[in-house]
């Protein structure tokens, strides 16, 4: 009786530690997984980035709701963010948001970053309020925008990036 108690509390003990193995073997093949996806998203240029708070040079962060977006594709930028900033001229559609706007002409250029991720420089030529989109983002899909327009006070934003679904609007 001692022999089969002893050899239970043995397989008990082994299959308790190969658990958490087992289960860190499958974390990181999901991170992994996910890495490859991100990559792959930026590879293409094609993909949305969602932002979740807006922080200008002045004033606070702000959450936001998820309705913005920056729509990118190898044809087009389709911005719709927010602003919240300093403007030093007077805009010529007030109706229109200072950051909703489709460049069908840009620069685009990624750079790899040292221990993982991309830089990413937008540079929309007909949209001559935005000078450039700076957005940087990790091999896990995490990510921050930087806007700097002519006519503004630059503003980011923190957010992360997925693949682009059909058209909401």
């Amino acid at each position: 009786m001692k022999h089969i108690l002893t050899g239970t509390l043995i397989l008990s003990l082994i299959t308790f530690c190969s658990l958490p193995a087992h289960t860190q073997d499958t974390k990181k093949d999901k991170d992994a997984e996910k890495m490859a996806a991100i990559k792959n998203l930026v590879d293409s240029q094609n993909y949305v980035f969602i932002p979740q708070t807006a922080m200008p040079m002045s004033g606070s962060v702000r959450q936001l709701t998820p309705d913005f977006e920056l729509r990118i594709t190898k044809s087009s930028i389709v911005s719709y963010l927010p602003y919240f900033g300093r403007a030093y001229t007077a805009p010529i559609d007030p109706s229109k948001g200072a950051l909703t706007f489709t460049s069908k002409d840009f620069e685009y250029t990624t750079t790899p970053k040292n221990k993982g991720g991309w830089d990413v420089l937008i540079k929309p030529k007909d949209y001559r309020d935005v000078q450039q989109m700076n957005l940087s983002i990790s091999s896990t899909g995490y990510a921050t925008l930087q806007v700097t327009s002519t006519n503004r006070q630059p503003i980011s934003f923190n957010g992360y990036i997925q693949a682009a679904a059909k058209k909401r609007r």
